[in-house]
């Protein structure tokens, strides 16, 4: 059904609440802050929701910290798509499936709200 807006999965939150850790643990916000943001991914019903208490968090994490997956972003934009293994914490999936020319691949479109980058992500087989 088109349009049709993603429930989130506990799978969705945990991500969700770990990247908020992150961000807590580097000082960008306190603990109250934090315990807000917490409880809107914990209350959220549809994924959307969830990942607004992320939406205004910057992408990567600050100077001198680790990122949690995946190598640092550099200061020059990619274009076009990426393909990843799975969805980052933070990613938003859109109803947009399509199968791989390459491999016959279902592969489903998820965009990073912090950048609106699509990355297309395999779905897993029934």
């Amino acid at each position: 059904m088109p349009g049709a807006r993603p429930l989130a999965t506990d799978a969705d939150r945990e991500r969700l609440v770990a990247l908020l850790r992150e961000h807590y643990a580097v000082g960008l916000f306190g603990l109250d802050e934090l315990d807000r943001r917490v409880g809107t991914v914990l209350s959220a019903r549809f994924l959307d929701e969830a990942a607004a208490a992320i939406a205004d968090l910057p992408a990567s994490a600050p100077p001198g910290t680790v990122p949690s997956s995946g190598p640092p972003r550099r200061g020059r934009r990619r274009r076009g798509h990426a393909h990843a293994d799975q969805p980052a914490a933070g990613w938003v999936p859109t109803g947009e499936r399509f199968r791989d020319p390459s491999t016959s691949t279902v592969m489903r479109v998820w965009v990073d709200p912090a950048d609106q980058s699509r990355h297309y992500v395999p779905e897993p087989e029934p």
